[in-house]
C-alpha cells in the first residue's frame, strides 16, 4: 500500500489506495504453500516476507490483471521462478536466525 509519510488514508488522492506491490501476494502464497509453521506461526509469514520481498524488485501496479495483461508468459514464469528462490532463501534464512538465536540464549 502506498501511503505518503504524515498522511492518513483518507487524506489519500482518490485510486492512490489501490497501489500495491505485485510481489506481495505472491510471495505470500509462495510461503504458505511452502511451510506449515507459517500457516500457524504469524511473526514467522511476516518475518519471511520482509526477507524474500527484500530481494525483489518492487513492481507496483494498480490492479493485478495489469500484469497478467502486459507481461509474455515466460517473463510470467521468470518472476514466479524468482519468487520461489527468493521465499525458499528467506525460510533458510530467517530459520538459520533463529537457530543462532537460540545458540546465544543457551550461551548465556
Amino acid at each position: 500500500m502506498l501511503l505518503h509519510a504524515g498522511r492518513r488514508r483518507q487524506q489519500l488522492q482518490p485510486g492512490t489506495d489501490s497501489i500495491h506491490n505485485f510481489y506481495e501476494a505472491q510471495v505470500m502464497d509462495e510461503i504458505i504453500n511452502r511451510s506449515e509453521r507459517a500457516q500457524e506461526d504469524a511473526d514467522f509469514l511476516a518475518d519471511v516476507a520482509c526477507v524474500a520481498l527484500n530481494h525483489l524488485p518492487p513492481r507496483y501496479i494498480r490492479h493485478d490483471v495489469d500484469m497478467s495483461f502486459f507481461l509474455s508468459p515466460q517473463e510470467q514464469e521468470e518472476m514466479q521462478k524468482k519468487v520461489r528462490k527468493a521465499v525458499k532463501d528467506a525460510i533458510k534464512y530467517v530459520k538459520s536466525r533463529e537457530q543462532e538465536a537460540e545458540i546465544a540464549t543457551d550461551a548465556t
